[in-house]
């Protein structure tokens, strides 16, 4: 799936620059003026990724990656900080502050991408456009296929994302809540027993691979994808 950035930045000409370059990377971009308006996007649903100007009008930037990081609901958000402050304390202070990584104005949309796909890599691989194999099944979230032993699977659209996620997010337990907010979106209310459908519908795939067997159902907590 593209990914969802969010891009907090109050001077129209960087605005619209940085909404063009990651528009022509296949990116979802939506853009605010404020941490204000940016704490309404939020509110509503989350971004993969945050590029977060340093002075904003009213609350800066800082304060406004600070609360996203006191609240348990967006803390993980992944955070890229734009600004100006080029000193090394500036740097600190936005990393401490919650930033995950510090870019310096003036940037190049080429230094720009390689940070936002790092960071990316790191915090949120389910939306990267990188192929992911585990155990001889391979996915292609660009061309939305998954094969095993050369052997192309067919998949709904929900557990293509279902199963993204569990291949880049291997040998951790997720409740069923956790993956209603990662792979359906913290936004969307419906019954967490629907995981337990698709689930179901998603291993009944791979049983012909024979990987249905990774997804472990831990009794009372969730699934895990792993070997073990």
């Amino acid at each position: 799936m593209p990914a969802s950035i969010l891009v907090v930045e109050d001077e129209p000409a960087i605005r619209e620059l940085i909404a063009i370059n990651l528009q022509a990377q296949g990116s979802n971009v939506q853009l605010v003026e404020s941490a204000e308006e940016a704490m309404a996007v939020v509110t509503r649903e989350l971004p993969d990724l945050i590029l977060l100007d340093w002075m904003l009008p009213g609350a800066s930037g800082l304060d406004f990656a600070r609360r996203l990081r006191a609240n348990e609901r967006t803390r993980q958000v992944p955070i890229i900080m734009l600004t100006a402050k080029s000193e090394e304390q500036d740097k600190l202070d936005g990393l401490e502050g919650g930033a995950d990584d510090y870019v310096v104005k003036p940037f190049s949309p080429r230094e720009l991408n390689a940070r936002i796909k790092a960071v990316l890599r790191r915090r949120a691989p389910q939306a990267t456009e990188d192929m992911v194999e585990f155990m001889g099944l391979n996915l292609d979230p660009v061309a939305h296929r998954v094969a095993a032993k050369g052997k192309s699977l067919e998949l709904g659209p929900t557990e293509f994302r279902l199963l993204h996620f569990f291949m880049t997010h291997t040998d951790r337990v997720y409740s069923r809540s956790q993956l209603l907010d990662q792979v359906w979106g913290d936004h969307v209310f419906i019954e967490e027993r629907t995981v337990d459908v698709h689930i179901r519908r998603l291993r009944a795939v791979l049983v012909s691979s024979g990987h249905h067997q990774y997804i472990h159902t831990v009794r009372g907590a969730g699934y895990r994808f792993s070997k073990n």
